[in-house]
């Protein structure tokens, strides 16, 4: 069950590299992610992998040395990664989501330079907005960037970082000392190998656990001035502009999750057996499979619209939310219904749904969560 509709004709390039991208996904991604879960170590060590099969530069324009997909082949691609692996799935997406910041919002000859590079592993991306005191409500933020002499001196703490351990550069949203409060958001991609940067990884996560979540420490780095990303004083509207599209990778996620569940579900209610029966003849388990189905089948529909209304250049937010909010919430509740399917046996580490169950659970938090996505979507669909 692949993402797009059934009618739909991808080019030849374009079914390549989705066929490549199911083929490694299924032979290769569930053993390291296991592992992962287990011992919290970094699905990062498989960047050199990515690179070489062009994953890293997916929306990388072909001029650039990228791969150059539409947006409805990155989200299909971003699906059938997240069935196997949900971490390789958020930490592709995420990296994806800095280089489209870079190709919208950074000028010439920077802009050539990086996405040139941005399938070179060393140009791994983090998006670091959200800090302890600034989640869901970004204009919270603290860290600080004072001007100086060709550029900012950094100075504050981020929270939550995706990708933040292994990444090259952390786009950062920052305010500018000296301007009005309301007006002092910047964005600016910084180099996170530079003096002054510490990183920390967060320990103990639910799920997503081979996914890296860190807390980046900024102490008087000094960015160049033409680091910065978008309009001075435009960094909260610069953020916000690209989490439109961020989300869709989200949903794709969350709908290659609900994907792995329903497939183990059935499985399992296959060759289950009690009363002399397999499960699946019982017409309470009958109906979470049906219930999961459809809801799977309602994810990927709204997936594949928000997808393709990037690809069709409108700005379509509520298209975004959403796919996020529904792919998220269903997800979990398909996650749930996979656990009770496999009763006791799901319970346990061994068992596949026991993972996945704790996977889906932030999907429908990190990068908006699901009371934020209702927020968007009615003030969009209120707007006279």
């Amino acid at each position: 069950m692949p993402l797009a509709p059934t009618d739909f004709i991808f080019s030849e390039d374009q079914a390549l590299i989705l066929h490549t991208a199911s083929e490694f996904a299924r032979t290769e991604l569930l053993p390291l992610d296991r592992a992962c879960d287990v011992d919290e170590s970094s699905v990062a060590a498989i960047l050199p992998k990515l690179s070489e099969m062009g994953f890293l530069n997916l929306l990388v324009p072909e001029e650039l040395g990228g791969v150059g997909c539409p947006y409805r082949t990155f989200a299909a691609i971003i699906y059938e990664l997240s069935v196997w692996s949900p971490s390789v799935g958020v930490t592709l997406a995420v990296h994806s989501l800095v280089g489209g910041i870079v190709a919208r919002f950074v000028g010439e000859p920077l802009r050539s330079r990086w996405l040139s590079a941005w399938g070179d592993p060393r140009s791994f991306a983090a998006f670091a907005i959200s800090e302890a005191g600034a989640g869901s409500d970004a204009s919270s933020v603290k860290t600080t960037a004072v001007e100086v002499e060709g550029g900012f001196r950094i100075n504050g703490e981020k929270m939550w970082v995706t990708n933040g351990l292994s990444a090259g550069w952390l786009f950062t949203l920052v305010r500018l000392a000296g301007l009005p409060l309301d007006k002092n958001y910047c964005t600016l991609m910084i180099d996170a190998r530079l003096p002054g940067i510490t990183r920390t990884k967060i320990h103990g996560k639910m799920g997503i656990r081979g996914s890296e979540t860190a807390v980046v420490h900024f102490s008087d780095v000094f960015v160049p001035v033409d680091h910065l990303v978008g309009e001075l004083g435009k960094g909260l509207e610069t953020c916000l502009a690209s989490l439109n599209q961020g989300r869709i990778g989200i949903a794709a996620q969350a709908t290659g999750i609900g994907k792995a569940c329903l497939t183990e579900m059935v499985a399992y209610a296959r060759q289950r057996e009690q009363f002399g029966r397999p499960i699946g003849s019982f017409q309470a388990i009958g109906e979470m499979i049906a219930d999961s189905a459809v809801e799977l089948e309602a994810a990927k529909a709204l997936v594949w619209r928000a997808a393709c209304a990037v690809d069709a250049g409108e700005t379509n937010r509520s298209a975004s939310s959403m796919a996020k909010l529904y792919a998220s919430e269903a997800a979990n509740r398909i996650a749930y219904r996979a656990v009770q399917v496999h009763g006791g046996a799901g319970y346990v580490r061994e068992c596949r749904v026991e993972q996945l169950y704790r996977d889906a659970r932030i999907t429908s938090i990190y990068e908006g969560t699901s009371e934020i996505q209702r927020i968007v979507i009615a003030r969009e669909l209120a707007q006279p």
